[in-house]
């Protein structure tokens, strides 16, 4: 296994498979591993006990749009529900 950048040593998918009582062993044990598969990283494996990663924020979230923008219609409460009836059904023919 090749140790990564980050000082954390590299388990592809078919070791954490074969290897899984060690790897966990390890885990307990306070290691760190990070996950390949092909070659590629996809994960981490670190003790529950670990610290969170730290993002940094680039820009903070912004919201547009959604259910924010839309404004309620005032109810036409002066209308019978006959009279909306019989529009609706004009609507129709």
């Amino acid at each position: 296994m090749d140790a990564s950048e980050s000082g954390m040593e590299s388990l592809s998918q078919r070791e954490l498979r074969n290897e899984s009582g060690r790897v966990l062993r390890a885990v307990g044990e306070g290691e760190s591993f990070v996950l390949t598969n092909r070659g590629i990283p996809v994960g981490r494996i670190v003790p529950l006990d670990a610290p969170a990663a730290t993002l940094p924020i680039v820009r903070p979230a912004k919201r547009v749009g959604g259910w924010a923008v839309l404004k309620p219609e005032p109810a036409d409460g002066d209308r019978s529900m006959s009279r909306i009836m019989d529009e609706l059904r004009e609507d129709r023919g």
